[in-house]
């Protein structure tokens, strides 16, 4: 869950100078954008979910949600000190009953544990965050990993903490070498009794950004922490879509330059385990209030441009809004209301995926008659053949088609659907939302 939006702009020590992508604004262009691979909707896009949070008919229910998506993969998180109040002592039957149902309902699952339990923690005794310090022993939390992991078979996937670059995950602050020794122990620990289970580390915030404009991946890098062949994760949260500041249009260098890095580092896969947008109506906190519409836009123009990026599973955060135990921002990230109900986000990615179809493969964007300045263009083709194309542009405009006359123009946040034909070539209104035009 988020606590700041860093605006920081990518450098990896060493590996990657990142220019002209830090707050100026992008000189205007197209973005004609091609996926390095093909897509399967239900193995590149998950959600987490808090399932802990709710009595089991209400997860049961969320499920039925997720599951209408046609999604499959979901992020769950294990609090250290809840499951073992005292040393030894533990509180697993609530989770044993969920386990069980995420096996019954056919669902994917990677857990991460995080925080300190209280009788190892690092902290100071008068310290009101217990649970927000690294342990004392990083062997006792792999231990507790590797416990759970033989306990629990069925789980997919297992992660190592979570955002250990932020305060409120790491205290007294951030430190690399600490994490390292704790992903070390915690990863022999892991393949010792699940050695065919992916382990993956932590998600980290952001771009991995420290204070001082530093990145947690190149410290991590200068420790050899690749040579332990875990997933990388980390959470590209920013204002907007594209980026941090409107016109930036940072957030595709900064994804393009840190996942080939990671790819070079030999890292086996590269997921992004936390995106998405509040919902929340205020008092404002870092992120802009942009409403239930607005979440529901941003999600799709993110997730369109994820798709193209070099991730091999992305995860929404989160399935279903929470209850006042979650800060007023960190409720309202859901794609259900705190009823179960969907709101326009999920109806959105639902119609969304639909017309999308279950699979898609790379094609060049089509060639436009004239440039519409800032305009994102995006092809694919369906699993049926039929060519699908997104595009939209922060100040609008008209694109122009001459080589295609006939297709279908789909509005997802409002299922509008328009059929056009022309002899002399199609002319389409661009807005700032994502469209969708498909033809055979």
């Amino acid at each position: 869950m988020k606590r700041s939006i860093i605006l920081a702009s990518l450098a990896l020590v060493g590996l990657v100078t990142f220019l002209g992508l830090r707050n100026e604004r992008a000189a205007a262009q197209e973005h004609r954008l091609q996926a390095p691979r093909s897509v399967v909707w239900k193995d590149f896009l998950g959600v987490n979910a808090q399932f802990l949070w709710f009595a089991p008919e209400r997860y049961q229910q969320q499920i039925d949600r997720l599951q209408a998506l046609g999604l499959q993969w979901v992020r769950l998180d294990l609090h250290w000190d809840r499951l073992e109040t005292a040393e030894n002592q533990y509180q697993l039957a609530d989770l044993d009953h969920l386990v069980q149902v995420l096996g019954e309902r056919q669902l994917k699952s990677v857990f991460y544990l995080v925080g300190s339990a209280r009788f190892i923690t690092s902290a100071p005794v008068e310290s009101p965050y217990q649970d927000q310090y690294p342990p004392r022993d990083p062997a006792v939390f792999a231990l507790r990993m590797a416990l759970l992991a033989q306990r629990y078979p069925s789980v997919d996937a297992w992660q190592v903490w979570n955002e250990p670059n932020l305060l409120g995950f790491w205290r007294p602050r951030a430190d690399a070498a600490g994490y390292a020794r704790l992903l070390q122990a915690s990863a022999t620990a892991l393949r010792q009794v699940a050695p065919e289970k992916p382990v993956v580390a932590a998600g980290m915030a952001f771009f991995s950004d420290l204070p001082g404009g530093q990145f947690m991946f190149d410290q991590l890098g200068t420790l050899n922490a690749q040579q332990l062949h875990t997933i990388a994760a980390y959470h590209p949260y920013t204002q907007l879509p594209e980026g941090n500041q409107p016109g930036s249009d940072d957030f595709i260098g900064r994804a393009r330059q840190l996942n080939a890095t990671l790819r070079a580092s030999g890292v086996p896969a590269i997921w992004a385990t936390e995106w998405g947008w509040s919902s929340y109506a205020g008092p404002k906190e870092a992120q802009d209030i942009i409403g239930v519409d607005g979440q529901a836009d941003y999600t799709l123009r993110r997730l369109a441009l994820m798709a193209t990026q070099d991730y091999d599973r992305v995860f929404l955060f989160t399935l279903n809004d929470l209850d006042a135990r979650a800060s007023v921002r960190d409720q309202n990230y859901g794609l259900l209301d705190l009823d179960g109900q969907p709101k326009p986000v999920y109806l959105a990615l639902q119609r969304f995926l639909q017309r999308s179809g279950p699979s898609l493969k790379p094609e060049a964007p089509p060639r436009l008659g004239a440039t519409v300045d800032g305009l994102y263009s995006i092809a694919w083709t369906r699993s049926d053949g039929s060519h699908l194309w997104l595009f939209w542009a922060a100040d609008g405009g008209e694109a122009k088609l001459p080589a295609l006359n006939n297709a279908t123009l789909y509005d997802p946040l409002s299922g509008e659907e328009t059929r056009l034909d022309a002899s002399q070539g199609l002319a389409l209104k661009v807005k700032p939302t994502l469209q969708m035009l498909t033809w055979e």
